[in-house]
């Protein structure tokens, strides 16, 4: 009973729940996505979110800073900080926007940070070719190996980003109708 006990326990319960958290993430960002942009096909890869993310990671593990802290992890840390990075350059280039409406001046500007943030990282896989292993499994992700870590350092980014979605949900929900009916409530 002990085997069982250990299998359920420390192999498929992190990795159910690791699942669950994944998913909760990617359905509550992809319709809050979907929703400002006022399109179903609305993704990461819109804003150069995923593009950034990918290249800090790349960085981190490029330059050995290596995991096991928690969630205080530097490699999820520095992907969450370029994707950061990303979408501040997209807005920050989005925002100069001329005779585009605001959408389509993001969405080019995206398209834009994306391709430069791709661009750098794979310049930076090529240069240092013994790490591309492990940062594909880092950006691609997988639930085969997971373990407690996993769970304990997705849990609380999670958690903490769908409690400020939750708490701007009247403000999001605004933003759906509509730029000049937003603008009226």
């Amino acid at each position: 009973n002990d085997i069982y006990t250990s299998i359920i326990l420390d192999i498929r319960l992190p990795r159910i729940l690791l699942s669950f958290f994944v998913g909760l993430a990617l359905s509550i960002s992809g319709a809050v996505m979907q929703g400002l942009f006022r399109n179903p096909l609305a993704d990461p890869y819109l804003l150069g979110v995923a593009a950034g993310a990918g290249f800090g990671a790349t960085i981190a593990i490029v330059s050995g800073v290596g995991d096991g802290l928690g969630f205080l992890d530097p490699v999820p840390l520095a992907a969450f900080a370029g994707a950061l990075i990303a979408v501040a350059l997209t807005y920050t280039v989005g925002g100069s926007r001329g005779m585009l409406d605001q959408v389509t001046s993001l969405v080019l500007a995206g398209v834009a940070v994306a391709s430069f943030f791709t661009a750098v990282q794979t310049f930076v896989q090529q240069r240092e070719s013994e790490t591309i292993r492990q940062v594909y499994f880092f950006v691609l992700g997988q639930l085969r190996t997971a373990g407690w870590d996993e769970v304990t350092l997705l849990a609380p980014y999670t958690l903490i980003c769908i409690t400020v979605i939750f708490l701007a949900r009247r403000r999001l929900d605004a933003l759906t109708v509509g730029d000049e009916e937003a603008g009226s409530l």
